[in-house]
């Protein structure tokens, strides 16, 4: 068995975020790493819609990410620390949308190792120096210089090691241009180590320590160290030299500290408490990021609190001297893993969890009523400020990046019956979790539908004149009128635009300069800027049937199938070329591609037959109207679009933008299916067809455009948009009903749109989502979903929800009441009436947890719930509050033998667990009967059992449950459920069951998956056959009866399979006799199972599921992250087509190597080593390779780079999108 991995969709959640200029123009831009992905994304000043430039795959784990410029340069570099050894230095190239590798410097080996560095970066403040650390005793420094030819030059490393010594984080000190300085927070466990009582490590301080790069002598010096009373879990550089005191702030538990050389004294001060909060009042609190802005009158800091509240920090200095911290209470967003902010005013946040925001920052916080907490306000030890939480007053949210992580569990069912399964994912946590629903699909915004008076046929947008940004008029034909439209603040009907109502159009476009010009089916009518019409009226009793027009050409097709070609002159006069052409057949489409920047004409022009053939005309003067190609089609075409496509942009001598791409004849056939076809810019000749199936209407095709570029909407029973991404085609459907005709849309509100019609309705829709593979529906949910499961009657969905340090609403509630009745109290005799009010306004005062978060209420206490749902519209259909401290871990829904038909819900509740050292106080099965049709949960009864029940399966009308590490049969009883059989041989927890006819497939938590048997007339359940690896499986699926795949918490898929000599008719063996000979292999079953794939993601796998995507297709393994990520898995269907891939996964490997600098084959084999899985994500990068790399790859596999690049759309479009 041979696979091919492919990746639908990226990891979602961010784990770094730096922003900067790196495209080396003025525009602001963000560099995101994705764990093993890095993304450029550039927020649009004008809209605020953040836009995706690059992503690249690195194949290799990214732990540190920083922006660099050398002084007086313009353009920051990006440097990267990551698990290969090696310090990265990348450029990002506009021009081919590429980062490139400017240095990479190995310094150890591969791996995430405690001593080899990657995990620290910092850079010196003015671009002299970087600094590279290792959480355990490696620091290096490389000096950045340029040299004669102003490229980026790099040092050999210089080494500040100091043995016994953990590092907790790293800046770069800003020392103006002194000599660079980088301060180090930093524990020394020598002491701790060698002494056996313990003492020493209860007493270990943790210590800020500056290091110094003498530029002089070209060595690291330790300058300077102290100890620090608390544990400090960051540094904030604080900016120096002309622009500031210098010096860092040290955040640590409950206080924020001010710390600098010489006679600076230190300036702390508390971190400022909600008032009224339900968390746990003895809990500390820390800052979890920040974000820093400098411009060059000021400076100051915004540092998130872990409960997500934002405080604005800037410093009072007097001569140098910093004298005190103020801290005012900016906002509350959610917590964030890094924050942005850009010089153009706006506010990037990566969430850790949920989607990532853009906000604009609309005021700096200094003219409001908020309280100001100073470090110089006398306060006693231990006491700290407190503050009153509130919505968003000095951020406007203006973007909104969808975010999957955590995908906790998903299931892919066809539950709404749209021919095309939905993904069912569970995700998110807390109470920012959701259940969505991905469709495949781009998501349209609707930006005006309006009622036309009656059904019309097209529509199309024109330009008053050729420098126009923005379209002036819309015009909508039907069966016998015309109706123009203007596009002003409003859309309102015009008369007196020169165009002829009283007849429907065939088309209409802008001519030359400033005028335009309308077909219609008994002549053309020209109209000139100033209003002068010319017309041409149709020879006799000829109409014209079709037409095709661009900026400077018109042809029409007459009634018998002649062609009739004018073209603008000069003067900007239509003319008529001398001779017509006759076909051989009807005309029944036509197309023209736009006019070239800087050239007279469009050379070709496409013409579709009744007789199913496309012919490519030549409008060259030297051979106009002669044939130069043609092409049979297996139906007949139904429309044609020529568009330039894949475009790279380039310059010319004048200096002129503009894009070079390569010209694609599309065509659309009436049987629904759509061919790309590439058009030869100098013969004419049409090479290389790609075919997709769209949908059961004729196809029709207009040409739109996106992002700069242009592109092909196809309409078919669905809408589908052809563009170009990054390098890559894409071909998706748009998640929106049936649309009949469109034209592109340009206005200020709508830069790149689509009006279009669907029966009496004119519409206008953007897409903004462009390279987005899923469109998504989002329900929210109260805690972090762990499992559902679908009712398979009703299709509604039986979903759990725990949290771990939560309360549930009732003892939220309680305290709540609780903490009012104590303020009350706690006042004296003349304040009791405002303390009522104050209580009263607690009480009422509801803060949404999705913003603000969730009370912490401390190890050991759960909230957890049981909630029904319909799929469709996302309702809760019922909801079961369980008590506080118990946590619903597993679910399942059946049928027993002797229940009837009734269907019944088993949910497996742990009470009072305790994670770390593990203990639990008992576990409960909930049963409860599905009633009213499905929508109802009614409790029956619950049965305690001993331990957690993580796994329940039904089984041959009974459940199977494991119990801790014990595997039991319970039926339905009266009272409660009944044992009936149990195994007891598991090593240590039972995390899944699987079951297929007798076979019991289980999977524990660390010891791989167990085959068991079980056998009916003895009731025993016998295991008969393990694997060889411990592997920590998070989940499994059964592929056939001998197969199992399965994912570990580390990031690797295996499938193991039986040998195929296998026996499953064991005997237990209770004497003991037969022990003597026949002991098992490896402690374990005498049967072992077969490796046959093993492979690294790279990303957590919380969900596999054996399934096809698309109507259709092939079935595939689909996995989903932890990181939100969804990919595939297929089988090759033939031994050459797996022989390709092998020989372009080995050429992609040493042709273009990862960005990071680590090994691919090494990365995809971080703990097994790789086995009979190529890598899809490495092979399809070959689009992203320099055309003559590709062409050297190609020819070494005898194939060109159109037919590898079509190999590889193949292989993606047979079993996904």
């Amino acid at each position: 068995m041979f696979l091919y991995n492919i990746t639908l969709q990226r990891a979602t959640g961010i784990t770094h975020a730096i922003h900067g200029n790196f495209s080396g123009t003025k525009q602001q831009e963000i560099v995101v790493s994705r764990g093993k992905i890095l993304e450029l994304l550039r927020p649009d000043a004008n809209t605020g819609k953040v836009h995706t430039l690059l992503t690249m795959e690195v194949f290799g784990i990214i732990r540190s990410l920083m922006a660099f410029r050398l002084t007086g340069g313009t353009k920051d570099y990006i440097v990267v620390g990551s698990d290969s050894g090696r310090i990265v230095i990348l450029e990002y190239q506009p021009s081919k949308n590429m980062f490139e590798k400017v240095h990479q410097e190995t310094f150890g080996k591969s791996g995430c190792r405690r001593i080899v560095p990657g995990q620290f970066l910092a850079v010196d403040p003015k671009g002299r120096a970087v600094m590279i650390g290792a959480i355990e005793k490696q620091k290096l420094v490389y000096i950045l210089n340029r040299d004669a030819a102003a490229r980026l030059t790099i040092s050999s490393p210089l080494e500040a090691h100091k043995a016994n010594t953990l590092v907790y984080h790293v800046v770069g000190v800003d020392v103006g241009f002194e000599n660079p300085m980088f301060a180090c927070l930093e524990m020394d466990y020598e002491e701790a180590d060698n002494d056996p009582t313990g003492e020493a490590a209860a007493n270990t301080q943790q210590t800020l320590t500056f290091y110094e790069l003498d530029l002089g002598l070209n060595h690291v010096v330790r300058k300077y160290s102290e100890a620090l009373e608390e544990h400090g879990n960051f540094l904030i550089t604080v900016p120096g030299g002309s622009d500031g005191p210098s010096g860092v702030l040290i955040c640590s538990e409950n206080y924020i500290t001010y710390k600098n050389f010489g006679d600076q004294p230190d300036i702390r001060c508390p971190i400022p408490r909600r008032r009224n909060d339900l968390d746990d009042p003895e809990r500390g609190m820390i800052f979890v990021c920040s974000a820093t802005h400098k411009t060059k009158s000021m400076f100051f800091f915004l540092a998130q609190t872990e409960q997500g509240d934002i405080f604005k920090v800037t410093l009072e200095t007097d001569e140098e001297m910093v004298t005190e911290i103020r801290m005012k209470y900016f906002d509350t967003i959610p917590v964030a893993t890094a924050m942005c902010v850009l010089k153009t005013g706006f506010l990037f946040v990566s969430s850790e969890f949920g989607n990532h925001y853009l906000y604009q920052i609309a005021h700096l916080g200094d003219d409001d009523e908020e309280p100001e907490f100073s470090s110089a306000m006398p306060l006693e030890e231990g006491d700290t400020f407190f503050f009153q939480p509130r919505a968003l007053k000095n951020l406007v949210l203006v973007d909104e990046q969808e975010n999957l992580s955590p995908i906790m569990s998903c299931q892919i069912a066809d539950l709404a019956n749209e021919d095309t399964p939905q993904l069912y994912v569970a995700c998110g946590r807390g109470p920012r979790s959701t259940l969505r629903v991905l469709r495949h699909g781009l998501e349209v915004s609707e930006m005006a539908v309006s009622e036309l008076p009656g059904n019309p046929n097209a529509v199309w947008t024109v330009r008053r004149h050729i420098e126009d940004e923005f379209d002036a008029y819309i015009i909508v034909s039907f069966v016998n009128a015309t109706l123009v439209l203007s596009i002003g603040e409003t859309v309102e009907e015009v008369t007196d635009s020169g165009f002829l109502g009283t007849t429907p159009t065939l088309s209409c476009s802008l001519l030359g300069e400033d005028a335009l010009v309308q077909v219609y089916p008994d002549g053309i009518r020209h109209i000139r800027a100033d209003k002068r019409v010319n017309e041409w009226k149709t020879p006799g009793k000829k109409t014209i049937v079709r037409c095709a027009v661009n900026q400077r050409q018109v042809v029409i097709a007459l009634t018998g199938g002649e062609l009739v070609y004018f073209e603008m002159d000069p003067s900007g006069q239509l003319n008529e070329y001398t001779e017509r052409k006759e076909m051989s057949a009807d005309v029944v489409c036509m197309s023209l591609a736009n006019v070239p920047v800087g050239e007279q004409r469009s050379r070709f022009l496409a013409v579709g037959l009744m007789d199913n053939t496309v012919r490519i005309i030549s409008l060259d003067p030297s051979d106009c109207l002669q044939p130069l190609s043609m092409q049979a089609l297996p139906a007949q075409p139904e429309s044609l679009c020529i568009v330039e496509m894949g475009g790279v942009e380039k310059q010319d001598e004048l200096g002129e933008k503009g894009s070079v791409g390569f010209l694609y004849l599309n065509i659309g056939l009436q049987n629904g299916v759509l061919l790309r076809t590439v058009l030869d810019p100098v013969t004419g000749d049409l090479s290389d067809t790609r075919t997709r199936y769209l949908g059961s209407r004729p196809v029709k095709l207009f040409r739109v455009r996106m992002q700069g570029q242009e592109a092909v909407l196809a309409m078919s029973s669905r809408s589908w948009l052809s563009y170009s991404y990054q390098s890559r085609f894409h071909l998706t459907p748009l998640s929106y009903e049936t649309l009949e005709y469109a034209s592109g849309f340009a206005s200020e509100q709508c830069p790149e749109g689509i009006v279009a019609i669907s029966t009496n309705t004119l519409r206008i829709l953007a897409l903004e989502k462009l390279g987005a593979v899923f469109n998504q529906v989002a329900f929210p949910v109260q805690y972090t979903p762990r499992k559902f499961v679908i009712h398979p009657e009703t299709n509604n969905l039986v979903l759990i929800e725990t949290d771990h340090n939560a309360y549930t609403e009732a003892t939220k509630a309680q305290r709540k009441q609780q903490m009012a009745e104590e303020m009350v109290e706690a006042a004296g005799e003349d304040e009791r009436e405002l303390a009522a009010e104050m209580a009263a306004a607690f009480l009422n005062e509801n803060l949404p947890e999705a913003i603000f978060g969730a009370p912490k209420a401390g190890s050991g206490q759960w909230a957890s719930l049981v909630r029904l749902v319909n799929p469709i519209q996302g309702s809760t259909l019922d909801l079961v509050q369980l008590e506080q401290n118990e946590a619903a871990f597993s679910v399942a829904v059946c049928r027993f033998a002797g229940g009837g038909e009734d269907w019944y819900v088993l949910v497996g509740v742990a009470r009072d667990l305790i994670l770390n050292p593990r203990s639990v106080g008992g576990g409960f099965i909930y049963t409860y009967r599905l009633v009213g049709g499905g929508d109802k949960l009614e409790f029956v009864h619950k049965t305690p059992v001993e331990d957690v029940p993580l796994a329940i399966a039904p089984f041959q009308g009974r459940v199977l449950v494991g119990v801790g590490k014990l595997l039991r049969i319970y039926d339905l009883g009266k009272k409660k459920l009944l044992r009936k059989c149990e195994n007891k041989h598991v090593p240590n927890l039972v995390t899944g069951i699987h079951t297929i006819g007798q076979r019991v497939i289980i999977s524990d938590i660390q010891e791989s998956v167990f085959w068991v048997r079980y056998r009916r007339n003895e009731n025993q359940l016998i295991i008969f056959a393990d694997d060889t690896h411990p592997r920590w499986v998070t989940t499994a699926c059964l592929l056939d009866y001998d197969t199992m795949a399965c994912a570990d918490k580390f990031g690797n898929i295996s499938i193991v399979r039986l040998p195929p000599n296998t026996s499953d008719d064991v005997d237990e063996d209770p004497t003991g006799n037969k022990a003597l000979w026949d002991r098992g292999l490896l402690n374990g079953a005498s049967q072992k199972a077969e490796v046959v794939v093993n492979y690294h993601i790279g990303e957590t796998v919380l969900s596999l599921q054996k399934t096809t995507l698309i109507p259709g297709g092939s079935e595939s393994l689909v996995y989903t992250t932890l990181s939100g990520g969804i990919g595939i898995l297929v089988p090759f269907t033939s031994h050459e087509d797996h022989d390709f891939f092998q020989h372009l996964e080995m050429h992609m490997r040493s042709e273009f190597p990862p960005l990071c600098g680590r090994d691919h084959l090494s990365f995809r084999s971080y703990y097994f080593p790789v086995k009979n899985v190529i890598d899809g994500d490495l092979c399809e990068q070959f689009n992203s390779m320099d055309p003559h790399k590709q062409k050297s790859v190609s020819e070494e596999l005898d194939r060109t780079p159109p037919e590898v690049s079509k190999k590889l759309e193949d292989i993606r479009t047979r079993y996904a999108f």
